[in-house]
């Protein structure tokens, strides 16, 4: 009898940790701009309301996001993805 209350007990225990991991990951992206420019130099202007972060650092704890994100290319066209939170 103890060992199935071992059991259990543990089972709840994992399940609660997993439960708190979860919660813990960085939200989705509330909206996503695909921009197509020119070669250079392109920036991208949250003006009210949002924060932007490149596509590809979704999820990276040091890529925090920002009102103005800037890309660039050599290229005659460049394109870029960019992850868009709405700040509350």
């Amino acid at each position: 009898m103890k060992s199935i209350a071992l059991r259990v007990t543990i089972a709840l225990i994992l399940v609660a940790l997993g439960w708190v991991a979860g919660r813990a990951q960085t939200p989705a992206p509330q909206f996503r701009l695909e921009v197509d420019a020119p070669g250079g130099w392109t920036t991208i202007i949250c003006r009210q309301g949002c924060v932007l972060q490149g596509g590809h650092d979704e999820g990276n704890p040091r890529n925090r996001p920002i009102s103005v994100f800037k890309y660039g290319g050599t290229a005659n066209r460049c394109s870029a993805g960019i992850n868009g939170w709405l700040k509350q």
